[in-house]
């Protein structure tokens, strides 16, 4: 069994975030990078998979040479090759398209529910389409039987038990698996690992962004009594504005 884990390279999720070039440009300077947490999740799995099927795992990036950090550290955790497309991640239809293209002749496809820095969570779904095979997400457990792939995702107010035949695109979150920290010999073995460099397809950017915006700034808090809740409501109506 082949399968590919598709991983982002985004910010530490404690970075302090801020734009240049009026605010259209995100401004990397000190910022410390990580593999995507969902994607650590989807890697987390695949390694377990690896161990009790026999299967191997390649590692897949959409990105430039700054990315090779956060691909030799997911080599470390237990991937036997990765493959970074060099291409900026322009937008979720651009970056569906790449990994469609490495995707091909892999059984398995597994990625994160979603980026933390963009949060859209329609590339897995775009993969598949591209595909033509199904796709499933958010993933909670994912367990296979042959060619039979049997999952559990988290709808609202609960789960839903589904199944998939292989080849299949999963969108994954926690518990699917525990996360992973690379041990000294991981390391030492991930420096020697394949990381192949791909020239990416041609493919139309479909949206651009214009602007980043921070959200306002927390204004200070307001205690009101629990004694006063008429002017607790009254509140809630004209200031919060959330009645």
């Amino acid at each position: 069994m082949k399968i590919l884990v598709c991983i982002t390279h985004v910010p530490d999720t404690t970075s302090r975030i801020s734009f240049v070039d009026n605010n259209t440009k995100f401004d990397a300077t000190g910022v410390q990078y990580i593999i995507g947490p969902y994607d650590d999740y989807a890697l987390a799995r695949a390694v377990e998979l690896k161990e009790t099927l026999g299967a191997t795992v390649t590692v897949l990036n959409v990105g430039l040479a700054e990315s090779d950090p956060t691909l030799r550290k997911a080599l470390a955790i237990g991937a036997d090759d990765a493959i970074r497309v060099n291409a900026e991640p322009a937008d979720s239809y651009f970056v569906a398209s790449q990994i469609a293209e490495q995707a091909k002749g892999f059984d398995l496809v597994l990625m994160g529910r979603e980026s933390i820095d963009f949060n859209g969570g329609v590339v897995h779904a775009m993969v598949a389409d591209m595909l033509g095979i199904p796709s499933v997400s958010p993933v909670m457990k994912l367990d296979i039987e042959g060619t039979t792939v049997k999952m559990a995702k988290e709808i609202e107010g609960g789960k839903e038990y589904v199944e998939a035949n292989l080849p299949l695109v999963a969108g994954c979150q926690e518990p699917i698996a525990e996360w992973k920290i690379p041990n000294m010999r991981g390391i030492m073995s991930a420096r020697t690992k394949p990381l192949k460099v791909v020239e990416p397809k041609a493919v139309d950017t479909l949206a651009k962004t214009t602007k980043f915006e921070l959200p306002p700034p927390k204004g200070a808090v307001k205690m009101i009594s629990a004694e006063q809740v008429e002017e607790l409501v009254t509140r809630l109506k004209t200031e919060a504005k959330v009645l």
